[in-house]
């Protein structure tokens, strides 16, 4: 395991590599200078140009502000927002706690929908049970993130008006933040009706963002749960007479799990990628709306900085499902 454990950090430095030059390079290419775009309308004199050039570094050569970009993430600094004048490590973790809490809501949606329409389908292979779940999944999948989103407002908010159309919580309440999670800090403050008004504001963010990675759940687990039923030890479990709960519950889906956990994880990137339009469509104050914000004002060091962040906890998260791998299966810890 710990071999297994060594070679896996291993393969994230040449990632690390990558994702520094991706979100280094990345929004050079986009059209626009940042001090222009910092100065707006007002304009700026050539001479407090030139300035502004040497206080961000923007006067040397593009190869050498890489370099200086990357010790200071090695030493632990990720810059300073130009926009903002803030750390861009105290923003990121400012607004981290409302993608977190938005996504964990989506992916346990997508996981507490997607396995047991997956299982049943499997289950009823060929039967209108399994083509009901898989034609929902497939249209689930490639429906787009903004028009779904917008769909769901209009009729949700606009027309039954059940459900706020944006932010985390009402106007009516002010919520000290503690943890940065608005359910628990709604709780602790005590008002009455806080936390009603927070899970409302939740409500369709969820379901937007839980929808693509509930569909690729759901298929993924008809697919393993169907090569699994077919092995010789769930006859023979089937033939001693075990009950189909049993047989399709613990010996059946145990096995079918391994895939379906990398899909889990795998879909922490999806989430992340959705929460930018997701996050867009509800002026939820996140990740993915910072971000967005950031490139429109060409604000480079949120932009690298975020990437960075964000790709970390992607690979930790890959990390932990591998290793997850060998507490389901622990042949797998010697098969590595």
């Amino acid at each position: 395991m710990l071999r297994l454990i060594l070679r896996k950090l291993g393969l994230l430095i040449p990632t690390f590599i990558g994702v520094t030059l991706t979100s280094f390079f990345f929004i050079r290419l986009l059209p626009g200078d940042p001090i222009l775009l910092l100065a707006g309308e007002r304009g700026v004199s050539p001479e407090r140009y030139q300035e502004l050039l040497v206080q961000f570094g923007y006067d040397k050569p593009v190869w050498v502000q890489y370099l200086d970009y990357i010790w200071n993430i090695l030493h632990g600094d990720l810059g300073t927002s130009i926009v903002t004048k803030q750390p861009v490590v105290k923003e990121f973790f400012t607004l981290f706690p409302a993608t977190i809490e938005l996504s964990l809501c989506a992916i346990i949606f997508a996981v507490v929908l997607g396995l047991p329409a997956g299982i049943l389908a499997a289950v009823k292979r060929g039967k209108t049970l399994d083509h009901t779940v898989m034609t929902t999944a497939l249209v689930g999948y490639s429906m787009p993130i903004f028009w779904w989103g917008l769909l769901l407002i209009i009729f949700f908010s606009g027309i039954l008006q059940w459900t706020p159309v944006s932010g985390r919580i009402s106007l009516m309440f002010w919520i000290e933040p503690v943890t940065g999670f608005m359910l628990i800090d709604s709780i602790l403050s005590g008002q009455e009706g806080a936390f009603t008004s927070a899970v409302s504001h939740l409500i369709l963010p969820t379901v937007v963002l839980g929808t693509i990675p509930l569909a690729v759940i759901a298929r993924q687990t008809r697919s393993a749960m169907l090569e699994v039923l077919d092995e010789d030890y769930v006859r023979t479990a089937r033939a001693k007479g075990l009950s189909r709960f049993r047989v399709v519950g613990i010996h059946a889906l145990r096995n079918a799990l391994i895939p379906v956990i990398t899909i889990i994880g795998l879909q922490i990137g999806v989430l992340f990628a959705g929460a930018i339009l997701t996050e867009s469509i509800f002026s939820w104050p996140g990740i993915g709306k910072w971000m967005v914000d950031s490139i429109f004002r060409r604000d480079y060091p949120v932009v690298q900085g975020g990437l960075l962040m964000i790709a970390a906890i992607i690979m930790i998260v890959n990390l932990i499902v591998d290793l997850a791998y060998g507490l389901i299966n622990p042949k797998i810890r010697h098969t590595e």
